[in-house]
């Protein structure tokens, strides 16, 4: 796994400064574009850092380079594996 970061500084409409990040995380062990995007996402939610600064800082963020906006949120995956492990046992 590997994350590359980047860190920006945006003047504001008020002459101050905002900071934006982007993340692109690597996972060469996860070939399907959606489970790494899942597991980019519920990792996202649990992250202490990400957490601290949810609604102060503009993230972007990829895994295997496909943002994470373009799947279902966790839980609905996570429903989805419940569902899948019931039908199953």
């Amino acid at each position: 796994m590997a994350i590359d970061s980047q860190v920006t500084l945006l003047p504001t409409a008020d002459r101050r400064f905002k900071l934006a990040v982007t993340l692109a995380v690597t996972l060469p062990s996860i070939a399907d574009a959606e489970e790494a995007v899942i597991l980019a996402r519920e990792a996202d939610q649990v992250c202490p850092y990400s957490n601290a600064i949810r609604g102060n800082v503009d993230v972007s963020i990829t895994a295997n380079g496909h943002p994470l906006e373009e799947t279902p949120k966790p839980q609905a995956a996570s429903a989805r594996s419940r569902s899948g492990s019931a039908a199953a046992g």
